[in-house]
């Protein structure tokens, strides 16, 4: 009896193991972690030409904040790393989806409807959205001037500045670019009267054509970067939350942050958009 008894609480105990992870969404089979422990090689989805956090040197070499925070990853996980670049920032999730690249480190903000398909990890970097406008506009001191009927708002597709704007604007015509360089470019070539997109990029495309260009840095929302992950993938999740801790603010986050946001020298080594 006590032989019978023993097996049905085996068997309960896995069915409701079972169910638990069903109804958690838990991935089965080995985390992508072990995955890249395995093949000794990290596969990082990114969209080039966010400035100061994913670009190209004059070798083609990927550099930038973002790229820093990769390497080190790879590093600790001592494995190969591999930056796989997308010209379409929305094909970055199905890329992860598909199991194409391991996660996305490319500027991404922590929402919920992205949330729906990947995990993310804790924050990495804080930043806001702000406005963009042609050098020739020395009026324009907010948001709220530029929506008038005729005005064109320049996005990147699928960012969330892009989100953003179609919430705010009413009256102005929101218009989706491909990625932030060609949405910035169409501002300075007079093809859109504004940009909305986050507060660094902006800063570095104004300091790089501060004769075509100006920023207006009135935050019209805050949001948080992250890691994007196979969606509830818990040990993936677990390890680069626990590598996030001790990365952030340390000696090698800190030397990365002092190269990219408070010094303009990496300016002329960069593929210039």
């Amino acid at each position: 009896m006590k032989k019978w008894a023993f097996l049905w609480l085996a068997l309960l105990l896995a069915i409701v193991t079972g169910c638990s992870q069903e109804a958690g969404g838990t991935v089965s089979g080995p985390s992508t972690i072990q995955k890249v422990l395995d093949k000794k090689k990290l596969v990082i989805g990114t969209s080039s030409g966010y400035f100061p956090f994913e670009m190209k040197d004059k070798d083609g070499k990927f550099v930038g904040y973002d790229m820093d925070l990769g390497t080190a990853i790879a590093n600790a996980l001592k494995v190969e790393v591999e930056f796989k670049d997308f010209t379409d920032f929305g094909g970055l999730i199905p890329a992860l989806q598909t199991g194409d690249i391991d996660m996305v480190i490319s500027g991404m903000t922590i929402r919920g409807d992205r949330a729906l398909a990947v995990s993310f990890s804790d924050p990495y970097y804080s930043s806001g959205q702000v406005v963009m406008v042609p050098k020739k506009d020395t009026t324009t001191k907010s948001w709220q001037e530029l929506d008038q009927a005729g005005k064109k708002i320049a996005v990147g597709q699928g960012s969330t500045g892009s989100l953003l704007a179609k919430q705010l604007f009413k009256n102005a015509q929101v218009m989706d670019f491909d990625g932030f360089t060609n949405a910035a470019l169409a501002v300075k070539q007079g093809q859109a009267d504004a940009l909305i997109f986050d507060e660094p990029g902006v800063r570095v495309f104004e300091m790089m054509n501060s004769d075509s260009v100006r920023g207006v840095y009135e935050i019209l929302s805050s949001e948080n970067l992250g890691i994007a992950l196979p969606l509830n993938d818990q040990a993936t999740i677990q390890w680069v939350n626990s590598f996030l801790a001790s990365y952030r603010n340390g000696l090698d986050d800190q030397a990365s942050t002092t190269k990219w946001f408070k010094s303009n020298d990496w300016i002329n080594q960069v593929q210039q958009q």
